[in-house]
């Protein structure tokens, strides 16, 4: 009797080990439905954030300063050494330079573009102080969040994704109301040399709020903005993308939504600290920049 109970108990731990190996097998080549491995990809947040800390250490990024450069070697460095082809646009509007960044990957169908500004304003044109408003801001979140989300999107999103996805970083966005300058001027003159229809834009702006409310944007796709407001919430972010429209907004998404591309802008325009000379890395929050990268990045995989 007892021979046969050790026979049995051998079996048993036979199975539970074969069971184990299988197990282990499946975490390293098993697939999901959308042909990623078993083990998604994590946005990290933290390492998001030390981007925007980056940023923010190397002074105002104001076109044709140091820092601006500075901050547009560092994006294609980055990208190049996660993999993307690196695609750049010089060229001009106003009689202005715009130098727009593109990291690209993969082909054919769906295309999408996933796009921030990185150059900050001229002037903290609505800070409290008077004496300050001549003043070049930081831009830690109006600028270094989107970027930062981007860049950390850049290391994580598979080299293997069935889908086209380009990460363009667009120059001169933020010099609007002042002499000689406009809005957006980099996305026009992206959209505008764009050739063939991506299948979706979404913009991210202002996105690293410690107090995140993003509303919907009325001048957005609604097909497109359900879809991700739908993919937020399964994620468990419905406080941070609330389903109501609150704003119109003149924003880097504009250009392509006016070629008849589904646009998205992503953007938290109840920022306390909108061009002003706080606008500091101290008000941006790892868990906003989580929020965001993890819903873009959940519905980049998932999208068919």
């Amino acid at each position: 009797m007892q021979k046969h109970n050790r026979t049995w108990l051998l079996i048993l731990m036979a199975a539970a080990t074969l069971g184990l190996l299988l197990f282990v097998v499946y975490l390293y080549t098993g697939y999901t439905r959308t042909g990623q491995s078993a083990a998604s990809p994590t946005f990290d947040s933290q390492r998001a954030y030390q981007d925007v800390q980056y940023q923010t250490g190397l002074g105002p990024r104001t076109p044709g300063s140091q820092a601006h450069a500075d901050a547009a070697a560092w994006i294609q460095t980055q990208l190049e050494d996660n993999g993307w082809t690196v695609d750049v646009q010089d060229t001009q509007a106003m009689g202005l330079p715009i130098h727009n960044i593109t990291g690209k990957r993969g082909s054919g169908s769906p295309w999408i573009i996933l796009g921030a500004h990185y150059d900050t304003r001229f002037v903290a044109s609505e800070d409290p102080d008077p004496a300050l408003r001549d003043q070049p801001i930081d831009g830690a979140n109006d600028g270094a969040s989107g970027v930062a989300v981007l860049l950390e999107l850049a290391r994580v999103i598979p080299q293997d994704l069935d889908k086209q996805v380009w990460l363009a970083f667009f120059d001169t966005e933020d010099q609007g109301s002042i002499e000689g300058w406009d809005w957006i001027l980099g996305s026009r003159a992206y959209a505008e040399a764009l050739t063939g229809q991506p299948d979706a834009v979404i913009v991210l702006d202002m996105i690293g709020d410690a107090d995140l409310n993003i509303y919907m944007e009325r001048n957005s796709d609604p097909e497109l903005m359900g879809q991700i407001w739908d993919q937020a919430a399964a994620l468990g972010y419905q406080s941070n993308f609330i389903p109501e429209y609150k704003y119109q907004m003149l924003d880097d998404h504009l250009p392509f939504a006016q070629k008849g591309i589904p646009a998205l802008d992503v953007i938290d325009f109840d920022y306390p600290y909108w061009h002003t000379m706080a606008d500091t890395a101290d008000k941006v929050s790892p868990h906003s920049l989580d929020a965001v990268g993890e819903t873009v990045l959940s519905w980049l995989l998932t999208k068919p």
